[in-house]
């Protein structure tokens, strides 16, 4: 049975098959409270599918967790990485340099790697870009502010980029890319035993940041929207998803996200009729989080994300033909289609 909203960032190692065990480990915020990695045991040691943010108290819990499995770190041989953002994937390049782990990621993800590390920097680059486009000039050079100094130690490239295909393990996993939340951000199904690793592509919960990386941004809303149905093309699976607990229904959170996008591009639709006109006036409209919370009582960082999300729906709206935009002195102004 699943843990519930309140435990399952904390209750520990839960097994949720047979030689399949979800650890969760903690996050230096509590903005997502914990990322869950997946340890599998295979013939020849462990697989982890995701690694965790590399500081010092998540590898601790990782080590105190395989123990009381009866394993240790040193018997990781491989992490199947979700995706490039740091509570997924910098821990694996920590197991690397201590045990010669070997790291795979989503071939997708490639460029992105590449730009971080050709320009050294945490600030999410991209990201303020579209805040400058949606009308957020002053919120993007605060956030640019308040990035510390580039380590580059969590960066290096995997040892294998991983295109479509299957992973050859006792239970195989099928890579299935999934671009939206990152580009090049993949799922592993193991069809067999019904099971997805859905990493930040399907959460029980909440629903994933859209665009949040280098790059251009092109349009990740639709290209999430694509990925989210072609989960449907697969038959339905137990959810083990990076943050929240096990759910039991792929196709139901699914079809669970997929509403909650029809409705925020109506209402975005709706604020366009109201008469804003760039995304930071849009955002100001809406409600966020599951309490529909002002956007004005939300901190920079979720402001950033609110109005990079609302960017995309706003796009998704003018690919519909729902709504136009022109560019005015570097901001996008959008109003409703005729």
């Amino acid at each position: 049975m699943s843990l519930d909203r309140g435990k399952w960032a904390t209750g520990g190692p839960e097994t949720v098959a047979p030689g399949v065990h979800r650890i969760p480990l903690p996050l230096p915020n509590d903005g997502l409270r914990a990322i869950n990695v997946y340890a599998l045991e295979e013939p020849g040691g462990l697989v982890l599918i995701d690694a965790g943010w590399s500081i010092p108290e998540s590898l601790e819990v990782l080590a105190e967790s395989l123990a009381g499995l009866g394993h240790g770190l040193g018997e990781i041989t491989d992490v199947y990485v979700t995706h490039i953002h740091r509570d997924h994937y910098t821990q694996a390049a920590e197991l690397r340099r201590r045990f010669g782990t070997r790291v795979h990621l989503g071939a997708g993800e490639r460029p992105g790697l590449e730009l971080l590390t050709t320009l050294r920097t945490d600030v999410p680059v991209t990201s303020l870009d579209v805040l400058r486009r949606g009308g957020a000039a002053d919120l993007a050079e605060r956030m640019a502010e308040g990035y510390g100094e580039f380590d580059p130690a969590g960066w290096e490239p995997p040892d294998r980029w991983l295109d479509a295909g299957l992973v050859a393990l006792r239970h195989p996993l099928r890579v299935v890319p999934t671009p939206g939340h990152t580009r090049g951000h993949v799922v592993y199904l193991d069809e067999r035993r019904g099971l997805l690793f859905s990493g930040d592509h399907v959460l029980p919960h909440i629903t994933p940041s859209i665009g949040f990386e280098l790059g251009e941004p092109g349009l990740p809303l639709g290209d999430y929207l694509d990925s989210l149905a072609l989960m449907t093309a697969f038959p339905d699976s137990r959810l083990l998803p990076a943050h929240g607990p096990v759910a039991e229904s792929t196709h139901t959170r699914v079809d669970e996200l997929l509403a909650h996008h029809d409705k925020r591009l109506a209402e975005t639709e709706d604020a366009l009729g109201a008469g804003a006109r760039d995304g930071h006036a849009v955002a100001g409209r809406l409600g966020w989080t599951r309490r529909s919370v002002a956007f004005g009582d939300l901190n920079d960082f979720n402001r950033m994300l609110a109005v990079n999300e609302t960017v995309a729906h706003l796009d998704v709206l003018v690919a519909r033909g729902r709504a136009v935009v022109s560019e005015m002195d570097g901001v996008a102004r959008y109003s409703p289609a005729a």
